[in-house]
């Protein structure tokens, strides 16, 4: 096991090099094909999140669907509306701190990537219909982070976590942000998040307000994380 010292400064090297392969993906935009399959993970997770919060609110998480534009949906029975409908976003921010916090303070990356491949695959097998589009994003995904998490080395898989938390948890942001100026925006006839937590809520305050409190919330969950694991930990070395 590496030292603490030694683990702080791989993993503050480890965060400086994700940071910038995240702004090159965002910045090049012949590397946009890259993007897409994670921006398919991250309507993955959005979903997930969903259908978890419907289950700690004492609903059921039926199966969540992905469309191959980026979109998805979650099917859920009972449970607290109130919480399953912000769920989304947040709970795509959350994955995105949680994930870059773990990775920037156990030095386990490899048991890491294998750990959440092995969740991802669990969640599509219990939630995704066979040979459907979320089936195969969360099979690929779970595949590729348990052969990396077996295969490849610390530094590889410390990185990858990297990249993954913050491009999911930074699109969670600027998916809000979208909203909150395209609170019209939809999916067939199924309105957007914010949208529909108006209406069904609170009528008389703008969806835009919802987009924008999410918005901070998920902001806030990503500034404790890298708080907390990177910024807190070099101040008192």
């Amino acid at each position: 096991m590496l030292r603490p010292f030694l683990f702080r400064q791989r993993a503050l090297i480890g965060a400086g090099i994700a940071f910038v392969v995240v702004l090159l993906l965002w910045n090049i935009p012949q590397l946009d094909f890259l993007l897409y399959p994670v921006r398919l993970f991250v309507t993955f997770v959005h979903e997930s999140g969903h259908g978890l919060a419907a289950i700690i609110t004492g609903g059921h998480f039926e199966r969540l669907d992905i469309f191959t534009n980026g979109s998805g949906v979650a099917l859920t029975a009972g449970g607290s509306r109130l919480l399953i409908l912000p769920g989304g976003y947040i709970g795509a921010a959350l994955f995105g701190a949680v994930l870059f916090y773990a990775a920037n303070t156990i030095p386990h990356s490899r048991f890491i990537s294998a750990l959440l491949g092995a969740a991802i695959i669990v969640v599509t097998v219990l939630f995704t219909g066979l040979l459907t589009t979320a089936f195969f994003v969360g099979l690929a995904m779970g595949g590729i982070l348990i052969v990396l998490g077996t295969r490849a080395n610390d530094d590889i898989n410390l990185i990858l976590l990297n990249v993954l938390a913050m491009l999911t948890g930074l699109n969670a942001v600027l998916d809000l942000i979208f909203l909150v100026g395209n609170t019209n925006a939809s999916i067939g006839s199924v309105r957007n998040d914010a949208a529909q937590f108006s209406a069904e809520f609170a009528p008389l305050i703008p969806a835009a307000f919802w987009a924008a409190l999410w918005a901070l919330i998920a902001v806030s969950l990503l500034a404790m994380a890298v708080w907390f694991s990177v910024i807190r930990p070099r101040r008192v070395l």
